[in-house]
């Protein structure tokens, strides 16, 4: 999507990142339902890309563990430090955060996680729009 095509849209743009195609899938369809026009990628590093050519969206969604030189925690602090408007939420099922590793702008959940938890905690950001 180019960014003229994002200006256009009416619904705030959710950026999902997971390695695991199926998560991903699922996790985009739980942020669809919410009312998020989504753009999915694989990485951090692709992720961080993609954000320094269209960094006009609300939320980004990451894993924790991708591959490339940045993980979910990294790409976090990254878009916290550069892009304080955008909500962030990091999971995980096997890294739990550390002294330092969340931003104050992100929210950690733990994997399996459900819709209810994904809308629970869009709620309590302030940043439902469905």
């Amino acid at each position: 999507m180019e960014t003229l095509e994002f200006r256009k849209l009416k619904q705030p743009i959710a950026l999902v990142v997971d390695d695991e195609p199926l998560i991903l899938m699922d996790t985009a369809d739980m942020f669809a339902d919410e009312g998020y026009a989504i753009v999915e990628a694989s990485t951090a590093d692709e992720a961080w890309a993609f954000l320094d050519k269209h960094s006009s969206l609300q939320l980004l969604f990451t894993d924790v563990q991708t591959p490339g030189s940045l993980d979910g925690f990294e790409l976090a602090r990254k878009v916290a430090e550069r892009w304080p408007h955008i909500c962030v939420i990091i999971a995980s099922g096997a890294a739990r955060p550390g002294p330092g590793d969340i931003p104050p702008n992100a929210t950690f959940i733990a994997k399996p996680f459900t819709a209810e938890l994904i809308h629970d905690v869009l709620k309590e950001k302030g940043s439902q729009h469905s």
